[in-house]
């Protein structure tokens, strides 16, 4: 990266923790039992119209609060409301870098606030960053929507997008950062659509080095 970025805006789920924690199919189960239970979708039909639902509006949630007028906040808390502790712990490697890293943090994600909070205090991270921007605060936008990143530019002081780098484990998210002239770095096993990559988030630091 040929001119560091003056702001870091990173992802939370899968992006600050990696998804071989496993914790993406405990969400997953959450929101089916919410599907069925407080929404009424039949069983049989939740798989599909969960993914319908997240490849159409950004997330699944959206897609609810679209199609049956859910509560946003319900939701959230319903979906959330999971004891993390046994498995999300302070991770030593990327600690040390975001201690070497002089850039503004700030994370950026399609889950809650109080998600966020939960997952940087069991990591030890909060002091990294200055501050969260969430799902709540988009609303009723979402990644990867351009309109949700408009209004964390907003949250953000309006900078000029080229002094961001965003750092997320989703492709479509990334390409509309980069469409509104933002760096992109990609969490991935793999690269895609010629995003920087990396394969974990304490790796950040290579790409200043």
């Amino acid at each position: 990266m040929t001119n560091p970025p003056r702001i870091i805006l990173i992802d939370l789920d899968d992006t600050i923790y990696p998804a071989s924690l496993g914790l993406w199919p405990l969400f997953t189960t959450r929101i089916h039992t919410y599907m069925r239970d407080r929404v009424g979708i039949p069983e049989n039909e939740i798989t599909t119209t969960r993914d319908r639902l997240f490849e159409q509006y950004g997330t699944t949630m959206r897609g609810l609060q679209f199609e049956h007028g859910i509560d946003m906040h319900e939701y959230l808390d319903f979906v959330h409301n999971i004891d993390l502790s046994e498995y999300v712990h302070p991770d030593p490697a990327l600690t040390a870098m975001l201690e070497g890293l002089t850039q503004e943090k700030w994370i950026f994600t399609n889950a809650s606030r109080a998600h966020a909070e939960n997952i940087l205090g069991l990591m030890g991270l909060e002091r990294f960053f200055s501050g969260i921007i969430d799902v709540v605060d988009t609303a009723p936008w979402c990644k990867p929507q351009p309109e949700a990143f408009e209004i964390a530019l907003r949250r953000l002081g309006n900078p000029n997008p080229g002094d961001i780098l965003f750092v997320d484990d989703r492709s479509s998210n990334l390409d509309t950062a980069r469409g509104l002239g933002m760096a992109t770095c990609l969490i991935s096993p793999e690269p895609q659509n010629n995003h920087a990559h990396i394969v974990r988030l304490a790796e950040l630091g290579t790409l200043f080095s």
